[in-house]
């Protein structure tokens, strides 16, 4: 996969570089654009083609990491996870915060990064 089809930066935009590739490429593996096993780019290839900072990319891929969405083997890149089946009390939990967010103005994104701030470490 050509990782300019991959990720598309609004540098524009309001929403960090790093947070752009973890919510684009999040988004294709909930798709089903990317598939279990598939080999994500390099963080240098990426960062190279998108005009980011290596770091920049690392931390996009950090996140998809943690949200369990890829994994990271020396040798064998950072390949896509299959998601795994959510229990439906997380997706009514999921639901919940998603309407207290809107009904606070709140973006996805935020939301997302609400959720990410008092997530345990």
């Amino acid at each position: 996969m050509s990782s300019t089809s991959l990720v598309a930066l609004d540098a524009g935009g309001r929403v960090p570089p790093f947070e752009q590739v973890r919510s684009q490429i999040a988004a294709q593996i909930t798709a089903g654009y990317l598939v279990d096993g598939e080999r994500l780019p390099s963080v240098r290839a990426l960062a190279d083609d998108l005009g980011l900072a290596a770091g920049t990319v690392a931390r996009a891929y950090q996140l998809l990491e943690e949200a369990g969405l890829v994994q990271t083997a020396r040798g064998a890149g950072t390949r896509v996870v299959r998601p795994a089946e959510v229990p439906a009390s997380v997706t009514d939990a999921a639901r919940t915060l998603a309407r207290a967010a809107r009904e606070s103005g709140l973006s996805a994104d935020q939301a997302a990064a609400a959720l990410r701030d008092v997530w345990p470490a």
